[in-house]
C-alpha cells in the first residue's frame, strides 16, 4: 500500500454516503449519493464516483461527476439524487439506477464503462409503458445472475414525520424481475422484507425494513443487506431464491456500536442517523460498507468501510466501527491523525441527529465539524469519551494534540475507558490551535486510544500525533 487504510477512507471534503462497492476489472468502485459539506438537505450534489485499484486500498482516485441532476428530463426542478447502484447488464454496458426526491419512478442511465459519463436510458416500466410506480420506489439495488436481473428497493419509514406517506400502505422491502432490457418489468414486484406494520410474528420483527436495500449472491444464497427500523443499522437476509423466502440473518454493522457485544441502545458511542451500504469482495477479503454522520444533523455523511469474516454456516457476526476500516493490520503508532478520525466520540447520552433543518437545538453532543476548510472534533464536554481503534500502540511513546479550549482541562488517555488512566494531558484556555502533549507507555497489545475530557467549559481536537519518544512521564 501506499499509505494505511483509515475511516472514512476517501479526504475527508468528500461526502459520499450509501456507498455501493463493485469490483469491475482491477478495481474497486464505489457508487453513492453525493452530500454537500456543510449542506442544507441529503444528496444536493450531483454522483461522481470513486475507485481504488483492488491491490491497493488506501489509494483512492476521484472518476469526476459521472451523472448530473439535469440529464434527467423528468428533473426539470434538479431535485436531489438518491441512493444510486450501478451493475453490468448482460449486453456488457453498465447501468446506473436511481430515484429522485419525492418521485415515484426508478430511473436508469447507462455507459459504456464503470465510471464514465452515463446518459438518460429511461424509466423502469411494465410492459405496456407505464411506469412502475408501487411500493415506494427509493433506493434501487439490482443484480444480474444466471437466473435473471432483480432490482431491490423500498422505503418505509416509522420514525420520520413526512406528511408524504402518512396515509400510505407502508410494506416494505420490494423486488421485481427485469428483461433484459434492464428496464421493463417481467416479474412482479414483491415485498420480501416486511415493513413496522406487518413485521410481527416474522423472522425481522424488532429489525424490520426501513430503506437502502444491497442485494448480493454470495456461495449460492442471495444476501439481502438493508437498513432496519433502527436506522443506524446494517442488517442483513437471506435466502436460496432471488424473489422470495428471505429469513432475518443479523446486524452487520451500526454507526453507533448498538449490539456489538451487547451495546445498548442508550449506550451508543457516536451520534446516529440512516445508515445505508453493501457488500463487497477484494481478493480473499469481505467489507462492508457503510456511512457515518458529522456535524449536528443527517445531512453531513461520510462513507466508512470495515472488514467482515462469515461463519462456517455463512452468517455475518456484527463488527465495530473503527479507525483503521479496511487497513490488515492496527494503523501505525507513529504517525499524525486528524481528530476526526475517531470511531467513538460520546457525552454518555448520544441523541439522533436531526433530519429535519439544519439544526439540532434539542440535543447538545460533541460532533465533528468543518469551518474555513479545517475538520476538527468540537463541543468537547466534561466526560466526552473519543475513541481510536486499531492502532499499534506499542510504538508510542509521546502523545501530543491540537487544541482550542475556553477552560482549564485534562484529557486522560486510557486504552480501556473501564481501565487504568495511562497519562493525561493538561489542556489552558486557547483561542488559536495549541499543541500540548505527553509521554505515555502501552503495552503490546493494547490497540484502542481513548481520551476522556475532564474539566471547564469546552475544547475542540484538530490533531494527533503519535511519536515513538520514550522516557519517563
Amino acid at each position: 500500500m501506499k499509505t494505511q487504510c483509515h475511516n472514512p477512507y476517501l479526504p475527508l471534503y468528500e461526502h459520499i454516503p450509501d456507498g455501493e462497492p463493485h469490483v469491475f476489472g482491477d478495481r474497486l468502485y464505489v457508487f453513492g449519493s453525493h452530500d454537500m459539506e456543510n449542506g442544507n438537505e441529503f444528496c444536493e450534489l450531483d454522483y461522481v464516483a470513486w475507485s481504488a485499484g483492488v491491490d491497493d486500498l488506501s489509494d483512492w482516485r476521484c472518476e469526476g461527476v459521472i451523472y448530473r441532476k439535469d440529464q434527467d428530463p423528468y428533473n426539470t426542478d434538479r431535485l436531489p439524487l438518491y441512493a444510486p447502484d450501478v451493475v453490468q447488464g448482460r449486453d456488457g454496458r453498465y447501468y446506473l439506477y436511481y430515484c429522485i426526491k419525492f418521485q415515484d419512478s426508478i430511473n436508469v442511465a447507462v455507459c459504456d464503462t464503470p465510471a464514465g459519463q452515463y446518459e438518460f436510458y429511461g424509466r423502469v416500466q411494465y410492459p405496456d409503458g407505464s411506469v412502475m410506480a408501487d411500493n415506494q420506489t427509493y433506493d434501487p439495488s439490482v443484480i444480474c445472475t444466471e437466473e435473471g436481473n432483480f432490482l431491490y428497493f423500498g422505503f418505509a419509514p416509522c420514525m420520520i414525520n413526512i406528511s408524504r406517506y402518512k396515509n400510505q400502505d407502508l410494506r416494505g422491502g420490494s423486488v421485481l424481475k427485469l428483461k433484459d432490457d434492464m428496464l421493463t418489468v417481467e416479474e412482479g414486484p414483491k415485498v420480501v422484507i416486511p415493513s413496522l406494520k406487518y413485521g410481527g410474528g416474522t423472522s425481522f420483527e424488532g429489525n424490520e425494513y426501513f430503506e437502502g436495500p444491497s442485494i448480493r449472491k454470495i456461495n449460492g444464497a442471495y444476501y439481502l443487506i438493508y437498513s432496519s427500523v433502527n436506522t443506524h443499522q446494517l442488517c442483513y437476509a437471506v435466502s436460496k431464491e432471488p424473489m422470495g423466502g428471505f429469513t432475518f440473518g443479523g446486524v452487520i454493522v451500526s454507526n453507533g456500536d448498538v449490539g456489538y457485544k451487547g451495546r445498548k441502545e442508550a449506550d451508543k458511542l457516536m451520534s446516529v442517523g440512516n445508515n445505508h451500504g453493501g457488500l463487497v469482495q477484494v481478493r480473499d477479503q469481505w467489507y462492508i460498507f457503510y456511512h457515518r454522520h458529522t456535524s449536528v444533523n443527517q445531512y453531513n455523511r461520510q462513507g466508512c468501510a470495515e472488514r467482515v469474516f462469515f461463519d462456517e454456516d455463512g452468517g455475518i457476526p456484527q463488527v465495530t466501527i473503527t479507525t483503521s476500516g479496511m487497513n490488515p493490520e492496527p494503523l501505525s503508532g507513529h504517525a499524525s491523525y486528524p481528530a476526526v478520525y475517531c470511531c467513538n466520540l460520546s457525552n454518555g447520552h448520544m441523541g439522533a441527529l436531526s433530519s429535519i433543518g439544519r439544526t439540532n437545538a434539542e440535543v447538545d453532543f460533541p460532533y465533528m465539524t468543518c469551518t474555513d476548510g479545517e475538520r476538527y472534533v468540537t463541543n468537547i464536554k466534561d466526560k466526552t469519551l473519543i475513541g481510536y481503534k486499531y492502532i499499534n500502540l506499542a510504538q508510542t511513546g509521546s502523545i501530543e494534540v491540537v487544541y482550542r479550549a475556553d477552560g482549564n482541562g485534562l484529557l486522560e488517555i486510557y486504552s480501556d475507558p473501564q481501565g487504568e488512566k495511562k497519562a493525561e494531558i493538561a489542556l489552558a484556555p486557547a483561542a488559536y490551535w495549541t499543541p500540548a502533549e505527553t509521554r505515555v507507555s502501552f503495552g503490546k497489545e493494547e490497540k484502542e486510544l481513548y481520551f476522556v475530557y475532564r474539566g471547564e467549559g469546552s475544547a475542540s481536537l484538530l490533531t494527533l500525533n503519535l511519536r515513538e519518544e520514550k522516557g519517563e512521564k
